[in-house]
């Protein structure tokens, strides 16, 4: 990580709130961990004795809120309690402690899009005009913004401050059941029909003899070939292998939605889109219809097409397009980004910067 370069190089650094940071590693600053901790009673700070620190001053930390939920007044109020905590902690951190370099990941900003997004949207397929939850998410954005600010006037005057996003939001026009659909085209089979919707598939439910492919939910969906040799009941021959894989892309290509309505769907493998693919990645990844449509890997459906997220309530999704802004009040990043700019382009602009002034 760029962390982790820079304090080999001695400089400071300060990390809160980056996935994936837990358990902390050590480091030349200080860090929190992210909002996959299991919770405030672990380890989540280095130095360790930081967190002594932070809960003296701030309290129990926060490190993330149940947002899929039906209880809309909870989810914002303690959406709120969350943030203002983390602006709180940084505030103090960023002004108290010595840094040459300085991250924070925000998670709330997220799950307000999640839990909010159709009061805010318009154009959701599912928009709900509501007197409060309809001012959540400008309300949050107005809290971010002003906090900026205020800590804009309190850094170094040649301090550069970037403000960039992982992924962007959009409505969430519905689920589909990718593994139902598996067994709709006989590349995956059961060993008995499911008893009831929304169950997760396991392995033990699987006729592995029976099995060419399997999947699993989420913005996108990962598809994984029963390959022999390297799946334990493996079926799909080695040598077969590049067919299947082209055969199950062109099907993919061909889904359409529930009124038969033509989707922009894209499938790729991991090595077209990456150049190094570590640990166990799947066979093909899945986007369907730009985005819009959630895959849902739970069975027991009966059909296709869900209206919502089948994980619980979730107005919207991912989006290719994130956001990125730059303070530079000496313009040293001038000439650096121009036109469009990828999310890996971030990494190497914020390491050149930091090598050429320091």
């Amino acid at each position: 990580t760029i962390w982790e370069e820079l304090s080999r190089k001695g400089m400071k650094v300060g990390v809160i709130g980056v996935p994936p940071t837990y358990p902390p590693k050590p480091i030349n600053g200080f860090m929190i961990s992210d909002f996959t901790t299991p919770g405030p009673e672990k380890s989540y700070t280095w130095p360790p004795w930081l967190k002594r620190e932070i809960e003296r001053l701030f309290g129990r930390y926060i490190f993330d809120i149940v947002y899929r939920s039906h209880e809309k007044d909870r989810v914002a109020r303690e959406l709120f309690a969350m943030t203002e905590q983390h602006l709180k902690v940084v505030e103090h951190l960023l002004t108290k402690k010595e840094w040459d370099f300085f991250v924070y990941v925000e998670v709330g900003l997220d799950r307000a899009h999640h839990a909010f997004w159709k009061y805010f949207d318009r154009e959701h397929p599912r928009y709900e005009e509501h007197p409060r939850y309809s001012n959540i998410i400008p309300n949050y954005y107005k809290l971010i913004d002003k906090w900026v600010e205020r800590i804009r006037k309190v850094l170094p005057k040649d301090t550069i401050i970037i403000i960039a996003s992982d992924h962007g939001v959009k409505a969430m026009k519905g689920a589909f059941t990718i593994n139902e659909w598996l067994i709709q085209e006989g590349y995956l089979r059961l060993k008995e029909e499911p008893k009831k919707p929304c169950q997760d598939l396991n392995k033990d439910m699987i006729d592995w003899e029976h099995t060419i492919a399997w999947a699993w939910g989420g913005y996108y969906s990962r598809v994984f070939i029963n390959l022999k040799g390297r799946e334990p009941q493996g079926i799909v021959e080695p040598n077969e292998y590049e067919n299947i894989v082209g055969q199950l892309k062109e099907d993919l290509m061909k889904i359409r939605g529930p009124n038969g309505e033509k989707w922009a769907n894209e499938v790729y493998t991991p090595y077209e889109l990456y150049p190094e693919v570590k640990g166990d990645p799947p066979d093909l990844m899945v986007y369907l219809d730009n985005l819009s449509w959630r895959p849902a890997g739970t069975i027991g459906w009966g059909n296709l097409y869900l209206p919502e997220n089948d994980r619980g309530p979730d107005d919207a999704v991912h989006d290719w397009i994130g956001v990125f802004a730059i303070y530079d009040p000496e313009g040293t990043m001038r000439n650096e980004l121009k036109g469009e700019v990828r999310i890996t382009d971030v990494y190497h602009v914020i390491k050149k910067v930091i090598y050429e002034t320091f």
